[in-house]
């Protein structure tokens, strides 16, 4: 009796293994991006053609999100874009169908997930932050983005101080510059024409050691008067 029980149990696992690994067909209804998680927020992994037949692994219960199989890749995409036939008419995927379509429902943890489908992805480096939820995410980044831009706008400030700092040296530097340069071409003026202005007193006191001696008056008798 207790070896017919065992085998009668067995058999039950047995049926209901197919169930319970069943995962229905899908179409996508646009050029939908298959994600790393059930929100826009999460990273992109691949982007699904129109038309493009998925299998529907799962879906989650509370958001109309699934997780879906697309050329041995997995991700998640929204239930608005995907399609299932049911009773022999498309229908799009929502909760009232999963049951009926025997799609189960699922829960979705970042750790476990990545770690079964995105080791080699850049993102998967950010994973702790990613656990704590997209829209967490997404706020440290957006505040590390305005610190960045912070950041820049005040090196661009330092920088335009410095340049308006040197522009205002180089041009006190060309002011003294142009103020000596005056000063030295004054000063050469000047020692110029004081030159010139003894060379000229020279000529003049020339003139008087060597007046010519006709110019002289003659006195009465005189023999030089005479030549």
């Amino acid at each position: 009796m207790k070896n017919l029980f065992v085998k009668i149990a067995a058999a039950g696992v047995l049926m209901l293994a197919p169930a319970m690994a069943q995962a229905a067909e899908g179409y996508s209804t646009a050029n939908v991006n298959m994600r790393a998680g059930p929100s826009t927020r999460y990273p992109a992994v691949a982007v699904i053609p129109a038309g493009s037949s998925v299998e529907i692994r799962g879906c989650l219960s509370d958001v109309n999100w699934c997780d879906v199989e697309f050329y041995g890749g997995r991700g998640w995409v929204s239930g608005q874009y995907v399609q299932a036939l049911y009773q022999q008419r498309r229908v799009y995927v929502g909760p009232q169908y999963y049951r009926p379509l025997g799609i189960p429902m699922i829960r979705f943890s970042v750790d476990n997930y990545w770690d079964r489908y995105y080791r080699n992805r850049d993102f998967y480096r950010e994973r702790d932050r990613w656990s704590r939820g997209p829209d967490y995410y997404n706020r440290d980044r957006d505040n590390r983005d305005r610190d960045r831009g912070r950041d820049n706008r005040d090196r661009d400030r330092n920088w335009r101080e410095r340049d308006r700092d040197r522009d205002g040296r180089d041009r006190d530097r060309d002011w003294r510059d142009d103020n000596q340069r005056g000063d030295r071409q004054r000063g050469d003026r000047q020692r110029g024409d004081l030159q010139r202005g003894d060379r000229q007193g020279d000529d003049r006191r020339g003139d008087d050691r060597r007046p010519d001696r006709r110019d002289f008056d003659c006195r009465p008798g005189d023999p030089s008067c005479d030549e």
